[in-house]
């Protein structure tokens, strides 16, 4: 019990704490006044007067002390023993006074609910029971000495009786107080937490949001409206005097809502940025929305889709192509076989299978490219290949043009893909022979 702290969630706990302190001052400051003038004596029928007048005035003195003192309690402990002590004084002075008529047994049922606010459960019930039970036994003390309080008893009993009711009624709300209290702030950090998140998203969204009032001032902007408009910080100023394209464009938005903004550049050197906007309403004030988008990006996207649409029609015309050249290599091959061919003419037939064969590779190379299928390294003994290169390559020049190779030193070792490399090296021999025909009049590489 005394490791535990004020069971009415803290802040409101030690709020009704204070007015407590202050309710018993002002109630002993009361009862203080009331011995010292001859009020008391039409008011109450005292069974003992001093013993009263001493007992308001060490009430009103504790209550000072304990007001002074236990301003901020962290456990239990010192708020029940304020109201064991409480309960105490006030039923002393409900002996002294005479009973229930004085009315200081009220007193009671006000000290008790308040106890149950600050303490719950069976704690709260024990400060009922102490305060019925005096009631009951100082009525009963009282009897034996004064005749007349002997038709107390009932009286005392309701006392009791409303004590416990007091105790049972404020517990119930207290109780219900604590779960509302604790569900209102489990879902403000809920909201908490989900505004954390917004505005994390809404800062890592690559899309550009301003949120401005009426006069044009920015109330938010993400990382991606500053990055797109080159400014570093736009919160709490003017929109115009920073971006006045972007205003225009909102202005004739307003004038025809129906309209398209037009496309802008925040900075000389910027990307080109497309607006849009739109009505945020908060009752009577209506502010707006601005989304930025760099087209630029919308055009990389375009590019990649045409690219890729490409792709599919390249690897369509490489299918189509590849059906007649497999026909074309394989009647020389069938006409590479006769026995009536003279050696030139089997050369010829060799040309056709040979560039039957490289047009076949151009073709899967294409294929390759449109699949986008990842490049075959071998290892190439260059100088070999080179010269083997060059020698089928003179196959299917004309008599007019023509390769030569000059290699010097050992053999030099590369890992490449030989069908890229191929590729390579026919494109450059071929623009080599042109444009040397051109300019010497001999084609040579």
């Amino acid at each position: 019990m005394g490791t535990e702290r004020l069971t009415f969630l803290g802040y409101q706990g030690r709020r009704i704490l204070r007015l407590y302190h202050l309710y018993r001052v002002a109630i002993a400051l009361v009862l203080v006044l009331l011995i010292s003038s001859d009020l008391h004596n039409d008011l109450m029928r005292m069974a003992n007067p001093a013993a009263f007048h001493y007992g308001a005035w060490l009430y009103l003195i504790f209550n000072i002390l304990i007001s002074v003192l236990l301003q901020n309690p962290k456990r239990e402990l010192p708020v029940l023993a304020l109201a064991l002590l409480d309960v105490t004084l006030l039923a002393a002075l409900f002996y002294f006074a005479g009973g229930t008529p004085s009315g200081i047994g009220n007193l009671l049922i006000v000290a008790v609910a308040i106890a149950n606010i600050l303490l719950h459960g069976r704690i709260g019930f024990f400060i009922a029971a102490v305060a019925a039970t005096g009631l009951i036994y100082l009525t009963f003390y009282l009897s034996l000495s004064d005749s007349a309080a002997s038709g107390q008893y009932v009286q005392a009993a309701a006392l009791g009786t409303l004590c416990f009711a007091a105790a049972l009624l404020v517990q119930g709300l207290t109780r219900r107080l604590r779960v509302s209290e604790t569900l209102a702030r489990q879902r403000a950090e809920e909201v908490a937490n989900l505004e954390a998140l917004n505005a994390q998203i809404l800062q890592r969204m690559r899309t550009g949001i301003l949120v401005l009032d009426p006069q044009e001032r920015v109330l938010l902007a993400n990382q991606g409206a500053l990055e797109l408009l080159g400014q570093q910080s736009l919160t709490g100023e003017r929109l115009a005097p920073r971006c006045p394209e972007l205003i225009r464009g909102l202005q004739q938005w307003r004038d025809n809502p129906t309209l398209r903004p037009r496309n802008f550049k925040a900075t000389p050197d910027g990307a080109t940025l497309q607006p849009s906007f739109a009505i945020l309403q908060h009752g009577v004030k209506q502010d707006t929305l601005v989304f930025l988008e760099d087209i630029s990006q919308i055009a990389q996207k375009a590019q990649q889709l045409k690219l890729a649409s490409l792709g599919r029609l390249t690897a369509s015309i490489a299918h189509e192509i590849r059906n007649p050249l497999g026909a074309i290599s394989h009647a020389a091959q069938l006409l590479q076989e006769s026995e009536v061919l003279d050696a030139a003419d089997l050369r010829l037939t060799q040309i056709i299978q040979d560039h039957s064969r490289r047009m076949n590779l151009v073709i899967e190379n294409v294929l390759q490219l449109s699949r986008r299928r990842q490049a075959e390294p071998q290892l190439l003994d260059l100088k070999y290949w080179v010269h083997r290169f060059a020698s089928e390559f003179r196959g299917t020049l004309p008599a007019d043009q023509s390769v030569h190779v000059d290699t010097q030193g050992s053999s030099l070792q590369t890992r490449m893909d030989p069908n890229q490399l191929i590729q390579v090296l026919t494109n450059l021999v071929q623009n080599g022979l042109r444009y040397s025909g051109q300019k010497h009049g001999q084609a040579q590489v």
